[in-house]
Parts: structure tokens; sequence; C-alpha cells
């Protein structure tokens, strides 16, 4: 198995831990929070996506389909195009909102399409490449693409966990 292959695998993973936090639900239940200071589902999964989307777009030098497929227009968050849910504030997740669980996973689908797309074709000397020179040392494609994964699949897992207790309520 090459570097591509095991990419491709693991963020597959992703993606089945991402529908099993969504499907099903109800728009009350996916922005419902445990607690004023809590993380909803909505807000977990787009802000994962968010990352995936801003992060791989720009190793792969394309365009985030964020704004390449008017994602920002469907969700119509009251944040610039550019927010990924960093930082944001238990009032800023309150108002990442969604009328069902279908647009979260339709851009949520889209940005792991495109991110696959990305993975397939690289061969294992790209990931020395380096992508972002703000960081000491600076960060390369491989160490890119597993800190998204990581990062991914401690929301999703968060969003399972949300999920868990809501129904045990």
């Amino acid at each position: 198995m090459n570097s591509a292959a095991l990419l491709s695998d693991a963020y597959g993973r992703i993606k089945e831990e991402v529908h099993s936090a969504v499907e099903g639900l109800s728009a009350a239940q996916l922005g419902e929070r445990l607690d004023p200071g809590a993380n909803s589902i909505s807000w977990l999964v787009w802000h994962l996506t968010r990352i995936q989307d801003d992060h791989v777009s720009e190793a792969a030098q394309l365009e985030q389909v964020w704004t390449a497929g008017d994602w920002a227009g469907r969700f119509a968050l009251p944040f610039a195009d550019e927010a990924t849910g960093y930082g944001h504030t238990p009032a800023q997740v309150g108002r990442v909102t969604v009328d069902s669980g279908q647009l979260l996973l339709g851009y949520y689908d889209a940005v792991h399409e495109q991110s696959l797309g990305f993975i397939r074709g690289l061969r294992d000397k790209d990931l020395d490449r380096i992508v972002d020179e703000s960081w000491t040392p600076p960060v390369t494609l491989g160490v890119r693409l597993v800190s998204v994964l990581s990062d991914d699949l401690q929301h999703a897992g968060q969003a399972l966990f949300v999920r868990g207790a809501l129904e045990r309520r």
C-alpha cells in the first residue's frame, strides 16, 4: 500500500463517522447543545468540513468547495466566507444552524470528493513538499494531511458523543 492509498482509506473513515453522527437526526437535534458553552453536532461537522476544505484545497491549489459550490450561500451563516469556526465563541457556535442533515452531509461529501481526488493523485515524494512556511519547522503536505485527518476524526468523535448523549435523554 502506498501513502495515497493509506490516506484515502483514512479519509474514508472520517466520512463514515460524519455520516454516523448526522444521519437520521432532526434539525433541532443537530443544533442542540449539551450546555450553553458546548458545541452542537451542526457546528462540529460544519467546522471539521470547513477545516478540511480550507487546508486541503490550499495544499491542492484549488478553490474551496465552500465558495466554488456556493455552499456559503446555501448555509447563509452570519460569517465571512473564509470563516472556518477556528476560535469561535459559544455565541458564534450557536449561530451555526441547519435546516437538515442533508445540508451538512452534502457539503461534507463534496469536500470529501475534492480531497480524495487530490489525495489519490499523490506520489510518496509529494508529501515532503512545504505547504506552510508560517510554522517552525515549516509544514509539509504529509504533516498537513495528517493534521486535518486527526482534527476531523476528533471532531467527528465529539459529534458522535453529543449524539449519544442526546439519544439517552
